[in-house]
C-alpha cells in the first residue's frame, strides 16, 4: 500500500445507538463538574481509570489515578479553592462501541453559577472506556482558549 496515494479513514462506530452511552457520558462530566465546584476531590476522579493520564491547562503532565486524587486534593483545598465552573458537553464521537472522545467546555462562574469575564474559557478533550458496562476517563487534555472560541451558552 503506497501511503500517499491512501486517504485516511474515518473512524467511528455507526452500528451502536450510542443515545445511552451519550447520557452517561454526560454524567460523568457532569460529576466532575460537581466535584470541582464542591471542592470534593473524590468525586472529581471518581470515573478515571487507575491507569489515566492528563494534561492541565498549565501543561503539567499526571499519570495514574494517584497522581490526579494527589493533584485534585492539592488543588481543590489550595489555589482553585475559590474557583467555580460551568461546564458543557459539546460533542462526543464513538471510535469504537466502547471507546469515545469527548469535548468540553469550561466557563468560570461564582458561586451561584453565574458567569464572570475572567478573559478565557476552557477546552478539554476526554477519551473514554466503557469497561464492565460503564464509562471510564482513561485520559483528558486541558486547554485554555480565548472566551471567543467557546461562546457560553
Amino acid at each position: 500500500m503506497d501511503p500517499t496515494t491512501t486517504s485516511s479513514p474515518t473512524v467511528e462506530d455507526t452500528t451502536t445507538d450510542h443515545e445511552r452511552d451519550i447520557a452517561e457520558i454526560e454524567q460523568v462530566i457532569a460529576d466532575i463538574e460537581t466535584g470541582f465546584n464542591t471542592n470534593d476531590a473524590d468525586l472529581s476522579v471518581e470515573h478515571f481509570t487507575q491507569n489515566a493520564t492528563a494534561v492541565s491547562v498549565a501543561g503539567v503532565h499526571l499519570s495514574g489515578r494517584a497522581a490526579l486524587i494527589d493533584a485534585h486534593r492539592s488543588l481543590l483545598a489550595g489555589a482553585l479553592r475559590d474557583q467555580y465552573a460551568r461546564y458543557a458537553v459539546s460533542d462526543v464521537v464513538f471510535l469504537r462501541p466502547d471507546v469515545a472522545v469527548a469535548h468540553k467546555v469550561a466557563w468560570a462562574t461564582d458561586a451561584d453559577g453565574e458567569l464572570l469575564d475572567v478573559g478565557h474559557a476552557m477546552i478539554a478533550l476526554y477519551v473514554l472506556v466503557n469497561e464492565d458496562g460503564r464509562w471510564w476517563v482513561a485520559a483528558r487534555q486541558n486547554t485554555l482558549v480565548p472566551p471567543a472560541t467557546a461562546p457560553p451558552p
